[in-house]
């Protein structure tokens, strides 16, 4: 199988490329390698995969010192000139689209950004799918859609047509433009919300290492909404079994949609992926400081503008379609994720 990934100095596109390049699949990846947060982790993320942080050069494929079955390309999506050049010359069978201007409250500052990535590269990633005789496109979209729903657990079925955020909005309309593509050109699109994904090499805008951060500096943790929030927070390692089922998949699933009136593409099919259990945001405080032997002072704030009160997924279709099943708790994933945070940050390894 050859697969292209976008996104893959990101935090789930390089633990996806990884594991995938690890069952011999060959990997074609993608990024900007933008400055959203620090580059040198990113940088990080693809030396790991054998990807040297010297070349700079855009457009131009660099090989993997360590994955004889990897290459990597430094580019944007909205180029689409380039982006049809990869697509004819390698003859993909599937493509993960993980490539995303990512953060809700960045939105809020620079919208520009996110049409560029999220809505502009999105539709030039469908028309190269389109006309490169794409098999299936998995993408990512975002539990983020389902705005401040008081609906749980949260639904495919439900109505998402109230975003709270500019980042919401895109995702949704990757949704709507995923459809309208399977409709009109009959290829397999599968949309996958995610929900608070935490492990190592983490994004570090995201709480966990927020919050690692205060409490290795004996600094304050700002806790938002006074504490009362809860996330359904799930371990890396879940996440990528879940999107290696989906890819892995010949069939399109038998998920069903309750709403009678709602004329889908038997080819698209959108699922929630996350554990499927929410905690609360102060038992995930209290297990990382359990993780790092070391309490922190809470400074408790108001709920910032774009956040949600609580995310809980259905992942019952996802399960029942491909067999998806998340089995790693809250207690081992941050003991992980402390881990590779001590050997990363702490060591400089």
């Amino acid at each position: 199988m050859k697969i292209l990934i976008t996104g893959t100095a990101g935090f789930i596109g390089y633990h996806l490329a990884k594991t995938l390049l690890k069952r011999g699949a060959t990997v074609v990846g993608i990024d900007n390698i933008n400055d959203y947060y620090d580059v040198d982790l990113k940088s990080a993320r693809l030396l790991d995969c054998g990807i040297s942080r010297e070349p700079e050069q855009w457009n131009t494929p660099v090989s993997s010192s360590l994955f004889s079955n990897y290459s990597f390309i430094r580019m944007n999506l909205e180029d689409n000139h380039e982006l049809n050049k990869i697509f004819e010359t390698e003859k993909f069978d599937v493509v993960c689209n993980l490539a995303a201007q990512a953060g809700v409250r960045y939105s809020l500052q620079n919208p520009q950004a996110y049409i560029n990535s999220n809505i502009v590269g999105f539709v030039n990633i469908l028309e190269a799918c389109r006309y490169n005789k794409i098999q299936h496109l998995v993408y990512a979209s975002s539990s983020s859609v389902y705005g401040n729903s008081n609906k749980m657990p949260l639904s495919v079925n439900d109505i998402v047509d109230y975003p709270i955020s500019l980042y919401a909005a895109t995702k949704k309309s990757n949704e709507l433009m995923a459809h309208t593509y399977s409709h009109l050109y009959k290829f397999r699109t599968t949309g996958l919300r995610f929900f608070t994904v935490y492990g190592p090499w983490g994004r570090p805008d995201m709480a966990p290492i927020l919050f690692a951060n205060a409490i290795t500096n004996s600094e304050k943790i700002k806790v938002f909404n006074n504490g009362n929030l809860e996330r359904d927070f799930t371990y890396i390692d879940d996440i990528v079994e879940g999107i290696l089922r989906v890819i892995d998949s010949k069939k399109s699933g038998d998920q069903l949609f309750e709403n009678p009136n709602q004329q889908q593409s038997s080819d698209y099919k959108i699922y929630n992926i996350g554990k499927g259990n929410p905690d609360k945001l102060m038992d995930f405080i209290e297990t990382l400081e359990t993780a790092f032997n070391k309490k922190t002072k809470k400074e408790y704030l108001p709920m910032q503008q774009g956040d949600v009160l609580k995310t809980f997924a259905d992942v019952e279709a996802l399960k029942m379609d491909f067999g998806y099943e998340p089995k790693v708790s809250l207690k081992t994933g941050i003991e992980e994720f402390a881990k590779w945070y001590r050997a990363y940050y702490e060591h400089g390894s």
